[in-house]
Parts: C-alpha cells; structure tokens; sequence
C-alpha cells in the first residue's frame, strides 16, 4: 500500500533526524576550546530547527494512517548515523556534525525520490523544505574548514 509505504520513509527521518538533533545537542554540550562560545552557539542554531522539523515528520506520519516511531530507542535502533565521540572537541566536532549533517540530507534527498515515485506530492514538499535547511546547515559547518 502507498501509505505504509510513505509511512516507512518518513520513520526512517524520522529517526535520522531525532539522532542527529540528539548528536547535535551532545556538541553543544560539551564542546571546549578557543572557539567555545561560537560553536557552542552554531551547535544550539544548527539543533534549533530540527526539532520542528521531527514534529512535523511524525505527524505527516500519523496523519497517513501510520505511527510515528519516536521515541529515542526507535531512532537509536533506526538511524543511519553513526555514534557521535564523547571526546570533548571543537573542529573536530564541526567536521563530525558536518559528516552527519550531510548523510542525512542526502538521506532526505533519497526519501525525496522515492516519495515522488509514490506521487506524494505532499510528502515530497516537506521533505524538500527539510533538504534546504540541512544544506543551509552543512555549508555553516564546512565553511569553517574550506579555505
């Protein structure tokens, strides 16, 4: 059925994105260094928009007939990202995060193609609006390390 079919996608970013707003938050926490404040900042910007973005992932879910699978072990158990480091950093935690920013917009960018071939237009907006943002942050992160 298209529904479950949709319903699967959206789950997997859904737990793509709670793990990374999740990875997101832990750089934020424990960032250190000469550039704490500003990364700690960029790490809270870059985590802010996610959590929107998760709200409405899973209630496009539910709305299909679906349920959202949310919780922290369903994205733990599903995502496609792989565990952050507990070290303490700060570059080192720009190159992660722009590691994972990057998987997951392209994992949006799949979930794109593959909605459209189930002809949700709906569905493939919203994960289009999510692509723009995820890139917007992947350029934030890299540009402190592109010359």
């Amino acid at each position: 059925m298209y529904a479950s079919a949709v319903v699967a996608i959206l789950n997997q970013q859904l737990a793509n994105l709670s793990d990374l707003h999740s990875q997101t938050k832990q750089a934020h926490w424990n960032v250190r260094g000469q550039e704490f404040y500003q990364l700690h900042k960029l790490f809270d910007d870059l985590a802010a928009p996610l959590q929107p973005q998760i709200d409405v992932l899973a209630e496009r879910a539910v709305t299909l007939g679906g349920v959202a699978l949310g919780t922290v072990r369903c994205a733990a158990e599903s995502s496609e990202l792989e565990e952050f480091p507990h070290e303490a950093g700060a570059f080192e935690y720009v190159k992660e995060l722009a590691e994972r920013f990057a998987n997951v917009a392209n994992s949006v960018r799949d979930a794109i193609d593959e909605t459209e071939k189930l002809q949700d237009a709906t569905t493939v907006d919203l994960l289009t609006e999510i692509s723009g943002e995820l890139d917007k942050s992947v350029y934030f992160l890299e540009a402190h390390f592109r010359s």
